[in-house]
């Protein structure tokens, strides 16, 4: 008689396993229910940040007309967005890929799109951006480019974007900062002479050494359990000793007055579509979108390759399945970021957090996309998170990602060469596509000298001369 093993998936095949198992491939991936949902539950408390950053930042800009955008209106706009498409990518994409306010895409809306249009023009230069991709989608155009990268500079994106995330996880918990008196970097906060100080390092120090003890002994739901611990440890902190709210590096650990509150969707669809070209003209509002484009579209191949990897979900050639879904809801997510304003909504790379913790299908997106919309009315409880305990996924995330870069082949020098750029450029950059451009630009050139042209491929030229004027466009005035 087949055997079920325990957890709520079933090892039996054809029609006798559930229409969820059927649906998600549950078993096929060897997971399980509860795993699932565990790691859905994971990614979820790794990207809860973001419903606290994302209204910090766009929020303290003003746009050409000197108009803010609602700090409490874009929280409610961050999580329907990134609930809605993060579901849709489980149900439609079928992988355990969460989808959120974008960083890369944040930081050129906020600091320089904002400043020469309004803030409806913006969000529709958001909207472009995601049609574009789906464009790019439709026509094959992406799938090209991730079949054209080389099997050892996609796994040093991966490698690299763990780095990347570390950084993050360790800046965001205070435990690295910009450097005093001239070093690029040093422990601890600005201004700390490089020394760790404070009661919140604490707290993500114990978070850090809770989970990683815990990985150690393959304890399920490791990571959730740190950073559940850290919490818990800043809100006794943080009453105990009457601290400061100011003293937490984002999200403050101290129990809401209530913790339901009322969502305000003033910003659905205040958007405009065509006010860019006009209001800042066709070449400025051109040169917006196409970074736009080639910073999300970079950053989620770069995150959809690491993810794949980690997950043992892709290929030898780390190609996903249903890669093209997975592609059209990232382009569908940015329209949506658009017409929520609350910037592109694309793949996040989080989501390796949550794959960490046993997630392989679409259903634990569901649950991360469910828990985001949770965040409509619960979001004082979420901003109970302080970012010293959602970094101790970050950190962690990064050091499990950084065990594929022994699958490298160093010993050939025009694979180490691009390798190492591409995984020293991403958190030295602080950017993941400018690290994947060099890492492209250095791969062509360095295989041409070798007499190898024919081996690069036209689209690796093209993509080179794409990355080329990408980084040149400010030199040039653009």
């Amino acid at each position: 008689m087949p055997e079920n093993n325990g957890t709520g998936s079933s090892t039996r095949s054809g029609t006798d396993r559930s229409w969820l198992d059927r649906f998600f491939l549950i078993g096929e991936r060897g997971s399980t229910y509860g795993r699932e949902v565990r790691g859905g539950l994971t990614t979820f408390m790794a990207m809860a940040y973001i419903i606290v950053l994302n209204p910090v930042i766009l929020s303290s800009v003003t746009d050409v007309n000197g108009d803010v955008l609602s700090a409490p209106q874009l929280t409610t706009m961050t999580v329907l967005s990134a609930g809605l498409v993060t579901i849709m990518m489980g149900l439609v994409g079928r992988a355990p890929i969460a989808c959120a306010a974008a960083l890369g895409v944040m930081a050129v809306v906020a600091y320089q799109a904002a400043p020469v249009m309004a803030w409806p023009e913006v969000m529709g230069l958001v909207v472009w951006q995601g049609i574009a991709i789906i464009l790019m989608v439709v026509t094959g155009v992406r799938t090209a480019v991730m079949n054209a990268l080389p099997h050892d500079l996609k796994l040093a994106i991966g490698v690299g974007i763990g780095l990347f995330v570390s950084l993050i996880g360790l800046t965001n918990a205070g435990f690295v900062s910009a450097g005093d008196g001239g070093s690029l970097l040093q422990l601890g906060v600005a201004g700390g002479g490089g020394h760790l100080d404070g009661w919140p390092i604490l707290v993500f120090v114990t978070g850090l050494i809770l989970a990683s003890l815990l990985l150690a002994r393959n304890v399920p739901g490791a990571i959730f359990y740190g950073i559940v611990g850290a919490t818990v440890l800043a809100v006794i902190l943080h009453y105990a000793l009457n601290l400061n709210d100011q003293v937490w590096g984002g999200g403050v650990p101290a129990l809401p007055s209530s913790p339901v509150s009322m969502p305000d969707f003033g910003l659905l669809f205040q958007v405009d579509l065509f006010g860019a070209w006009t209001s800042a003209g066709p070449t400025t509002a051109g040169i917006i979108l196409f970074t736009l484009v080639l910073a999300g579209f970079f950053d989620a191949l770069g995150t959809i390759l690491a993810i794949g990897t980690k997950a043992g979900i892709a290929d030898d050639k780390g190609q996903m399945p249903r890669v093209n879904q997975i592609l059209v809801t990232d382009g569908a997510g940015a329209v949506a970021g658009g017409l929520t304003s609350s910037s592109a909504t694309l793949v996040f790379v989080e989501s390796t957090a949550g794959v960490s913790e046993g997630a392989r299908t679409g259903l634990a997106s569901v649950v991360t996309g469910a828990l985001f919309l949770s965040g409509l009315f619960f979001a004082p409880v979420f901003g109970m998170v302080p970012a010293e305990a959602a970094s101790v996924a970050m950190v962690l995330v990064g050091a499990m990602m950084m065990m594929h870069v022994g699958q490298i082949a160093w010993t050939d020098i025009s694979v180490a060469i691009p390798a190492f750029l591409t995984i020293a450029m991403m958190p030295f950059a602080y950017d993941i596509a400018s690290g994947i451009g060099i890492g492209i630009i250095a791969h062509t050139l360095i295989r041409t000298v070798q007499g190898r042209f024919y081996d690069v491929g036209w689209l690796m030229w093209l993509l080179s001369a794409v990355f080329a004027f990408h980084f040149s466009m400010h030199a040039m005035g653009l």
